[in-house]
């Protein structure tokens, strides 16, 4: 990926128009959302598309035979009760 810079301006709402070829590059359209952090080399915006959100869900995927991730939650749920008696008491 070959990088291009090119400048931007921010609009008394700190508003900033992203180039249309950046936009199309990111699949950023009407409405998509985006992360905002602060770095070290400033601020960095990261688009939340379709596309992410695909990839993202391969982190998700449970195990074969994992228990139902409502089993797990009840068992945290469970163990966070017994430690806040035995801390009361």
């Amino acid at each position: 990926m070959t990088e291009k810079i090119e400048t931007v301006w921010f609009t008394t709402k700190g508003q900033v128009v992203i180039p249309r070829r950046l936009r199309k590059q990111f699949d950023i359209e009407d409405g998509t959302k985006a992360v905002v952090q602060a770095t070290p080399e400033g601020i960095l915006l990261k688009p939340v598309t379709a596309a992410l959100i695909k990839r993202g869900r391969g982190v998700l995927k449970r195990a074969t035979g994992a228990r139902p991730l409502s089993e797990e939650w009840a068992e945290h749920k469970k163990q966070e009760r017994a430690l806040e008696e035995r801390h009361v008491r």
